[in-house]
């Protein structure tokens, strides 16, 4: 059951990275970044979200049942 939790939560990193690719490449982005240098926040944002969650969900799903991390980062076998 949990590791179904860590895989939705990799598999809703990557659609955040998807979106946020497609947000930096629109017109508004394109807007923002003629001025600031940078896209918007929206698609900036998007970004790092899929990242941290594909981070999150990938290193959890991947521990799964062989070895149960503590906060610690030590395993507890």
């Amino acid at each position: 059951m949990n590791r179904a939790i860590w895989l939705a939560i990799l598999a809703g990193g990557v659609l955040l990275m998807i979106y946020g690719a497609a947000a930096s490449n629109s017109f508004s982005s394109d807007i923002s970044r003629f001025f600031t240098g940078s896209p918007t926040d929206k698609a900036v944002w998007m970004l790092i979200g899929g990242v941290v969650a594909i981070i999150i969900g990938g290193g959890w799903a991947a521990a799964g049942s062989k070895a149960k991390l503590s906060w610690h980062g030590r395993s507890s076998i």
